[in-house]
């Protein structure tokens, strides 16, 4: 890389870097990662290897100095007293080697330092903290400096302690994982209702803990175990303080051990990966750290990983399956995608049944033929993927894929833009667009239509009673009843869904309309800028561009999106049926009696949920800020406030209980 010009080392280092930043919001905005841990490292690797070639590239905001995630601003921000750190990680035990002797050239010559084996559970880092036993905030990694405190939501999972049974001030750092029972139960439910199921236990563990609804969270079953424990303790080594751990009521991680040498933790860690599905949540790999707290004191950290730790990574599981069939899977923004049916295989604990072969480049390129014997890998529980054909399997019977000119679904021609891979259906009304446009505007984040699961969608496309997304909520009755499997509470209760969602949030409406590229939170930028559908709908490039969160694809597609005869027409029609005219900001647009106030919300409230209740106090004219200080003039306190409560009446600031805040919005 150091032969590469400047130029293009440029050019490398911009295109690796959104890449990285892009995966880095699908993975902790989303939760919902597009490529696996291993695919996501490699190009974290070379980005790395290209500013160690040219540091002029390097800067605070490149991926290779930020430990996280951003925040999210739904919930308030917690400063974490020690950073939050992430570990570097390898997949050899060459690099594990090099580990070794890194850490033995850093310390005094003759000592060796023995080591802490543990699984490396695959869930959403979380710190607690107490104080004198009692949990008085948790809190998510975020940036590493600044994560979201979730304490409300900590309360309610299946094993965290609100009192510790020993009165001691520490913080547990660990992880928030959903076990595999519960997961495979709760696809279960979610299939018979006709819902699509979860993808996988890690993703659904990182949404659930940013749930505003607890009751949603408590029904889920999160769990936590712990890695690790800070605090001025009494113990020697780490080993000791996880040992410590269960006296304390606090869970802490299974099939850990304590190496003597290097040799043991090279056993150990072979031992762990053929013992993974005896635990009850899923692991990515070992983590190997060095037991002595004082060694580890000596080693220090570096601004990302500490220097005295390492994540080894598992390879993904992987089996040969035959191909039986090649379908085609439209989306909803028309993405057209191959995807491989196979010979059911087991992978990861699962029967595998389907693979994404991604595109037709991709079909081309790994020469994959109907009939194939092929390697599947199922990384991370990401959608499993085919690696490559076994050509050597091949009898001749097997047959190339040609890929269709025209739509499996609606029969329109297929259209690939010279600048993008993806092969698109642009027929606005086809009907595998419709059904996955109707399951995303009705999902939770946005419209969260009870009784409107994709069984139903289904349904009620089959009966032609939806052909075009405004048709929900031109539904009669009558009609309704007449469906099979449709009884009255049912029709009831889906009439009265619908007419709440018209009421929903302004933000979520314009995350419900399906607009590539506006996920949920430039959805919340566009409506902090935009106050209506009609000074959306009249923003210039410029103005959208300027918005933090947008930049210039996103406000690309949305402006070219919002042209779209097509789509005008469906705004139209949702407009005629009262969509846009109930939000719950703009009922309160015109009531600005909260103006110059910046309150904090702190603690847990019944009646409202936390992004909804800011989104209204905005909309009168609030600021919202997320710690209380001296510029703050309300807090707003719900059940266990806790600290943020003490500290506004140490600074005399006005607190309103949840019945004082019913009554002055009402």
């Amino acid at each position: 890389m150091k032969n590469m010009k400047l130029k293009d080392a440029r050019r490398r280092w911009e295109k690796l870097a959104g890449e990285l930043r892009r995966h880095d919001e699908l993975y902790y905005q989303v939760a919902s990662p597009g490529i696996s841990d291993r695919e996501y490292d490699e190009l974290l690797r070379e980005l790395e290897d290209l500013e160690k070639a040219h540091p002029e590239l390097a800067c605070p905001e490149s991926p290779t100095q930020r430990v996280g995630g951003r925040r999210d601003e739904s919930f308030p921000s917690f400063t974490h007293p020690l950073p939050m750190l992430s570990l570097s990680n390898t997949y050899s035990f060459g690099e594990l080697q090099d580990f070794f002797d890194r850490v033995s050239r850093a310390l005094p010559e003759g000592v060796e330092p023995s080591w802490s084996l543990e699984p490396k559970v695959d869930g959403v880092a979380l710190s607690l903290h107490y104080e004198k036993g009692a949990l008085q905030a948790a809190a998510t990694r975020g940036d590493g400096k600044k994560g979201d405190e979730v304490t409300a939501n900590a309360r309610h999972f299946l094993n965290i302690p609100s009192v510790l049974r020993e009165t001691l001030t520490l913080e547990v750092r660990g992880e928030a994982y959903l076990d595999r029972e519960r997961f495979h139960h709760l696809n279960r439910v979610r299939e018979e209702a006709g819902e699509e199921p979860f993808a996988n236990p890690r993703n659904l563990a990182a949404g659930t803990l940013k749930l505003l609804d607890t009751r949603e969270l408590a029904r889920r079953g999160l769990s936590f175990v712990a890695h690790a424990v800070l605090g001025d303790l009494p113990g020697e080594s780490h080993s000791e303080l996880m040992n410590e751990l269960e006296g304390w009521g606090i869970a802490s991680l299974p099939l850990r051990c304590h190496c003597k040498n290097r040799d043991e933790v090279l056993d150990g860690i072979r031992d762990l990966d053929a013992r993974r599905n005896e635990l009850p949540f899923e692991i990515d790999g070992a983590v190997v750290k060095v037991d002595e707290l004082g060694l580890r004191e000596k080693l220090g950290v570096t601004s990302k990983s500490p220097r005295w730790g390492i994540a080894f990574k598992y390879e993904a599981e992987q089996a040969e399956s035959r191909i039986l069939e090649i379908t085609l899977q439209v989306g909803r923004t028309g993405v057209v995608t191959p995807v491989a049916e196979l010979e059911p295989v087991q992978l990861s604990g699962t029967t595998v049944k389907r693979a994404t072969l991604h595109n037709r480049e991709e079909i081309e390129r790994k020469d994959i033929r109907v009939g194939d014997v092929v390697l599947v890998e199922k990384g991370g529980e990401i959608i499993p993927k085919v690696l490559r054909v076994l050509a050597e399997h091949r009898q001749g019977s097997e047959k190339g894929f040609v890929f269709p000119e025209h739509c499996p679904s609606c029969q329109s021609p297929l259209v690939k833009r010279e600048e993008e891979v993806a092969v698109r259906c642009e027929n606005p009304a086809c009907p595998a667009q419709l059904r996955r446009r109707l399951s995303h505007f009705a999902g939770r984040d946005a419209m969260d239509i009870a009784g409107l699961g994709q069984k139903w969608i289904d349904l009620l496309m089959e009966e032609g009673l939806i052909q075009s997304l405004p048709d929900i909520y031109r539904f009669e009755e009558s009609r309704l009843l007449e469906l099979d499997r449709m009884g009255e509470k049912s029709v009831e209760n889906l009439l009265a869904s619908l007419g709440e969602s018209k009421k929903r949030a302004w933000s979520r409406k314009i995350f419900a309309l399906g607009i590539r590229h506006v996920g949920a939170e430039t959805a919340r930028a566009l409506a902090r800028h935009y106050a209506d559908l009609e000074s959306l709908r009249t923003a210039s490039l410029e103005d959208l561009q300027a918005i933090e969160d947008v930049g210039p694809v996103v406000a690309a597609s949305l402006l070219g999106t919002l042209q779209e005869a097509a789509f005008l027409e469906e705004l139209e029609a949702l407009a005629s049926l009262g969509f846009f005219e109930h939000s719950e900001e703009e009922a309160q647009r015109g009531v600005q009696d909260f103006a110059g106030e910046t309150i904090v919300i702190t603690g847990t409230l019944q009646e409202f949920g936390r992004r909804e209740l800011k989104e209204t106090l905005i909309a009168r004219g609030a600021k919202v800020a997320s710690s209380v200080s001296p510029k703050t003039t309300l807090l707003i306190a719900g059940e266990k406030a806790g600290s943020k409560r003490k500290k506004a009446e140490e600074l005399g600031i006005e607190i309103w209980e949840e019945e004082r805040l019913l009554r002055e919005l009402s």
